[in-house]
C-alpha cells in the first residue's frame, strides 16, 4: 500500500501541484512571520543590551502611590543622591541621566524620527572627561544653551554637520542651537529610526523641567565588584521608599521581555492572517483529494476486492497527503525565509529603520513549518480517504458511484441550519451588550455562523446559481452547460466558492467597519468643536503655556483655550481634571448638555455623562477635590454633558486650577479666528510658533484627513495580508476546474463530436468558473456586511456618533474582482479543455 500511494503521488504530479502551492503559501506565511518577528526581536534585544554596557546598577525614583487626599507622585533624584551613589563602596563612578522629548527638524523643516521616537538627553562630561555612553566621532562636547550634539544617523538623515545650526523643539518654542559634535550610540530607539539630541547637563535639566535633578543615576562598579554586591551597597546607603535599584543584567532582561511582549502582538496578528490562508487552503486540499479519490474509485475498489482493508485504503490516501504536506512544508519554509528577509528590507524602504542583526531561523520555526504543512494536509485529506474506504467494491467496479444519501443530506442541512441560527442569534445578542462584554460572544457567534453557512453552501448553491440562468442564456448552449456543471456537484462547488467567500467576508467586514468609524469620528470632530484650529504636539506630549500666549497675539485670533490635565483625589480615588478657559470654552465647543448649564467658572464645573453616572452626580451636586498640591476645595456640578473621545471628564476653569499646579502644561490649544479657516490664517499661526516641526496646527478638515489616512493605511495592510487567502482561493478555483475538466474528458469529447467548437468549450469552462466565483463573492459580501453591521452596533454603545456606512462602490468592486478572479482562474483549464482530442476523450474513462 505504501508503494502504491507513492506511485499515485508521482502519477498525479500535475494534479497535486496546485495543492502543494496552496499549502506552501500558507506555510510560507507562517514561517515568514516567525522568521521576521524573531529576527526583529533578536536585533532589538541585542541593541538594547548594548545600551547597558556603561552601567552596572541603575538608581531610579520609586513611585509613590496615591493615598487619601494625596495624589500619586514620583520623587526627583537630587545632586545629594548622586554624590551618595558615587561614594558607596565598590562604585567606580556615578552618572546623572536626564531625558525628555526633543523634536529635530531637517533642513527642509520636516520632523526627523517620527515624533514618538524623538528623544533628548544630557552629555555627561564632568571634569572634562568624555561621556563613555556616547563616543564622539566629530567635534566636541556641548556647553551652554546654544550648543547640542546629534547622533550620527540623525545627522546623516537630516544633512547636518558640525558647525550647522539646527532647529529643534522640546515643549513648544523653537530653539536654534549650534551642532558642536556628532556621536555614535547603541540606543535601541535610535537604531529603530529615532533621533537623539544631547545637551550639557544643566541645559538638559532646564529644558526638560528638572532643574538640579535627574531621571536616573547610572553607577559603574569598580574592578572586582559584582553587580549584585554594588546593588546591595547602594540599597544600604540610599534612603528607603525613595529610590529603587536594578542591576544592568536585570534591566536588559526586563527590556528583552518587554520587546518580546511587544513583538508578540505583531506576531499574533500576522499568524491570524496566515491561519486564514491555511484555512482557505484546507478547502482546496479536501477538494483535490475528493476528486482524486472519485477518479480512482475503480482502482480502490479493485484493491478492496483483492484483500485491502478499509483502514489500508484510508492509510494510502493519508500517505499521499503526508508526501504532499512534507513537500509543501519544506518549500514553504524556504519561501518563508525569503519572506522574512523581504519584510525586513521592506521596513527599511518604508523608513522604519531596524537594528542590524542576523536572520533568525530557529528550530521552532522549522518544526512549525513542517508540522503545519503535514498536519493541515493530512487533516484535510482524512475525510475523502475515509469516504473512499466506505465504497463497496462491487458497486465501485460497476462504476456505480456512491452518491450522498437523502439521510446524509438531511443531516448536513440540519446541522448547517442549527449552526447558522445559533451563530446569528449569538451575534445579534452580542450587539445589545456593552462594549468589551460583547466581544467574545460576537467572535463565537461569527465562527458558528461561518461554519453554518459553509455547511449549508451546497444547499444554497442551487437557488443562487439558478438565479444566474437568465444571464447565462445569452451565451447559448455554453451558458446552459456552465450552469448545469456548476450545480452538478454541489459539495465541490460549495468548497471552491467557500474559499473565496472567507476572504471576501473579512475584507468586506473590515471595509464596512473602517468606513463607518471614519464617518463617526469625522462627525464627532465637526459636531463637538466650534474652534477653527486645534494645536497639539506631534508626539502627543504636553506643551508649554508659552504656545497659547503666542497664538493669542496672532492677527485675527479671537478666542483661545488650552486644555490641561491635572490629577486629583475625589472620595479617595484618583480623578483627572481638565483645565480650560471657562469664559471661552463654550464658544470653542458644541457639546450636548443633558442637564443643568454649560458653565465653567470659579468653583462651578461640568462633568461628562459617563463620569456623572459612575459617581452618582447630577446638576447641583457638590464634590470635594484634593488638588495635586494637596489643597482641598469644594466644587459644584453646574451641568452634565455628553462626552466623546475628544472631550470628556471634569472641566475646570484654569483660573481655579493653575494655583495648585507647579508646572502647568497644555495638552491642546483650541483657537477660533475672526476669518475662519484658510491657508493664510493657518500659515500665520504656524509662523507665530516659529514654523515648529513638533507642533501641529489642524483644522477640522486636517483632522478628518488624518483619520482617513490612518484608516486607509490600516485597510491597505489588511487587504495586503488577506491577499494571500485570495490567492490561495484562486488556486483552488484553478485546481477544481482543471480536475473537473479531466474528470469530464469523455463528456467534453462527446460535446465536441456533436458540434460544440473549441471556442464554445472555452466559454463553457470560463462561465462555470465565473458563476462559482460570483457565488462565493455574493456570500462573502453578504456575511461581511452583516458582521460589519454587528461590530458597529457593539461600538455604537460607546460611540454616540456611530453610524453605519455601506461602501456600495467598494462592494461592487469586490464583486467585480470576484468575477475577474473567476475568469482568470479559468484560462488554463479552459484552454486545456478546448485542446482535448475528441476521439481520445470519448475513449477515456
Amino acid at each position: 500500500m505504501f508503494r502504491t500511494a507513492l506511485r499515485n503521488v508521482l502519477a498525479h504530479k500535475a494534479r497535486l501541484l496546485m495543492t502543494v502551492l496552496a499549502v506552501m503559501l500558507g506555510v510560507a506565511f507562517v514561517s515568514g512571520t516567525l522568521v521576521f518577528t524573531n529576527s526583529l526581536s533578536d536585533a532589538l534585544q541585542n541593541s538594547s543590551a548594548k545600551g547597558y554596557d556603561q552601567v552596572d546598577v541603575a538608581v531610579e525614583p520609586e513611585h509613590r502611590a496615591a493615598f487619601g487626599d494625596r495624589v500619586g507622585e514620583t520623587p526627583r533624584l537630587t545632586e545629594a543622591l548622586l554624590d551618595t551613589s558615587a561614594d558607596v563602596p565598590g562604585a567606580a563612578s556615578a552618572t546623572g541621566v536626564v531625558t525628555g522629548f526633543t523634536a529635530i527638524a531637517d533642513k527642509d523643516g520636516k520632523l526627523v524620527g517620527g515624533g514618538f521616537q524623538s528623544q533628548g538627553g544630557n552629555y555627561w562630561d564632568v571634569s572634562g572627561k568624555a561621556d563613555p555612553r556616547y563616543p564622539l566621532t566629530e567635534g566636541r562636547a556641548p556647553h551652554g544653551a546654544g550648543e547640542v550634539l546629534l547622533d550620527s544617523r540623525t545627522a546623516d538623515r537630516a544633512g547636518y554637520r558640525v558647525g550647522d545650526t539646527v532647529r529643534l523643539s522640546v515643549d513648544g518654542p523653537v530653539l536654534t542651537p549650534k551642532v558642536t559634535g556628532i556621536f555614535t550610540t547603541d540606543d535601541g530607539n535610535v537604531a529603530a529610526g529615532g533621533s537623539l539630541a544631547l545637551f550639557d547637563t544643566a541645559t538638559a535639566q532646564r529644558l526638560f523641567g528638572k532643574p538640579g535633578t535627574y531621571d536616573q543615576i547610572d553607577v559603574r562598579a569598580a574592578a572586582g565588584t559584582s553587580q549584585a554586591a554594588l546593588k546591595s551597597a547602594l540599597d544600604k546607603a540610599l534612603p528607603e521608599n525613595l529610590v529603587e535599584t536594578t542591576t544592568a543584567r536585570q534591566l536588559a532582561d526586563d527590556q528583552a521581555e518587554m520587546i518580546s511582549a511587544s513583538m508578540s502582538g505583531l506576531k499574533q496578528a500576522l499568524l491570524v492572517f496566515a491561519g486564514i490562508a491555511l484555512f482557505v487552503g484546507t478547502f482546496i486540499i479536501a477538494n483535490t483529494f475528493t476528486m482524486l479519490v472519485a477518479q480512482r474509485t475503480k482502482e480502490l475498489a479493485l484493491m478492496r476486492a483483492v484483500g485491502a482493508s478499509r483502514r489500508q485504503v484510508t492509510r494510502s490516501v493519508l500517505i499521499e497527503a503526508f508526501v504532499v504536506g512534507t513537500v509543501a512544508g519544506v518549500t514553504g519554509l524556504l519561501a518563508g525565509i525569503g519572506i522574512g528577509a523581504g519584510l525586513r528590507a521592506l521596513m527599511g524602504t518604508l523608513g522604519a529603520t531596524v537594528p542590524d542583526g542576523p536572520l533568525v531561523v530557529s528550530p521552532g520555526t522549522v518544526a512549525t513549518a513542517l508540522a503545519v504543512g503535514v498536519v493541515i494536509t493530512m487533516l484535510a485529506a482524512w475525510l475523502p480517504g475515509r469516504r473512499a474506504a466506505k465504497i463497496p467494491p462491487v458497486a465501485a467496479m460497476s462504476s456505480v458511484h456512491a452518491k450522498a444519501t437523502a439521510r446524509s443530506l438531511v443531516l448536513r442541512n440540519t446541522l448547517g441550519a442549527l449552526f447558522s441560527a445559533a451563530g446569528a442569534a449569538i451575534v445579534l445578542a452580542a450587539t445589545t451588550m456593552d462594549g468589551s462584554d460583547g466581544q467574545a460572544p460576537m467572535g463565537l457567534g461569527a465562527v458558528l455562523l461561518i461554519i453554518g453557512v459553509f455547511i449549508l453552501t451546497p444547499l444554497l448553491s442551487r437557488p443562487l446559481i439558478a438565479a444566474s440562468a437568465p444571464l447565462l442564456r445569452v451565451f447559448g448552449v455554453s451558458g446552459k452547460l456552465a450552469r448545469q456543471n456548476s450545480v452538478r456537484n454541489p459539495r465541490r462547488t460549495a468548497a471552491t466558492a467557500s474559499a473565496l467567500m472567507i476572504g471576501l467576508t473579512l475584507i468586506t467586514g473590515m471595509t464596512v467597519m473602517a468606513g463607518s468609524l471614519q464617518k463617526s469620528i469625522d462627525e464627532m470632530a465637526s459636531s463637538s468643536l466650534r474652534a477653527d484650529y486645534v494645536v497639539t504636539m506631534a508626539n502627543g506630549n504636553d506643551m508649554a503655556p508659552d504656545v497659547e500666549q503666542r497664538l493669542k497675539k496672532v492677527e485675527g485670533v479671537s478666542t483661545t483655550s488650552p486644555m490641561r490635565n491635572s490629577p486629583s483625589r475625589i472620595d479617595g480615588e484618583t480623578e483627572f481634571l481638565t483645565g480650560v478657559t471657562g469664559s471661552a470654552i463654550g464658544s470653542l465647543t458644541d457639546l450636548t448638555v443633558d442637564s443643568g448649564s454649560f458653565t465653567v467658572a470659579g468653583t462651578k464645573v461640568v462633568v461628562d455623562d459617563l463620569t456623572a453616572e459612575s459617581r452618582g452626580w447630577r446638576a447641583g451636586s457638590a464634590l470635594t477635590v484634593a488638588f495635586e498640591d494637596g489643597a482641598r476645595q469644594r466644587l459644584t456640578v453646574a451641568g452634565v454633558y455628553q462626552g466623546n473621545d475628544m472631550i470628556s471628564g471634569i472641566l475646570v476653569d484654569n483660573a481655579a486650577l493653575a494655583p495648585h499646579q507647579d508646572e502647568p502644561r497644555d495638552m491642546t490649544v483650541m483657537v477660533k479666528t475672526s476669518d475662519g479657516t484658510s491657508e493664510a490664517v493657518k500659515d500665520r499661526l504656524e509662523k507665530a510658533l516659529g514654523s515648529n516641526p513638533a507642533i501641529r496646527v489642524q483644522d477640522k478638515q486636517d483632522i478628518s484627513n488624518e483619520i482617513a489616512k490612518m484608516f486607509t493605511l490600516i485597510l491597505n495592510m489588511v487587504y495586503g495580508l488577506l491577499a494571500m487567502a485570495v490567492i490561495v482561493a484562486v488556486l483552488g478555483v484553478i485546481n477544481t476546474l482543471a480536475m473537473s475538466v479531466f474528470e469530464r474528458s469523455q463528456e467534453i469529447g462527446m460535446l465536441r463530436a456533436i458540434g460544440l467548437d473549441r471556442r464554445s468549450v472555452k466559454r463553457m469552462v470560463r462561465l462555470e468558473s465565473l458563476v462559482i466565483s460570483l457565488f462565493g463573492g455574493v456570500l462573502g459580501i453578504g456575511l461581511g456586511v452583516f458582521f460589519g453591521w454587528a461590530a458597529g452596533e457593539l461600538l455604537g454603545t460607546r460611540m454616540a456618533t456611530y453610524e453605519l456606512v455601506l461602501p456600495w462602490g467598494r462592494m461592487g468592486l469586490f464583486l467585480l474582482l470576484a468575477g475577474v478572479v473567476g475568469v482568470l482562474a479559468a484560462l488554463w483549464p479552459a484552454r486545456r479543455a478546448a485542446r482535448l482530442n475528441m476521439l481520445t476523450a470519448i475513449k477515456s474513462e
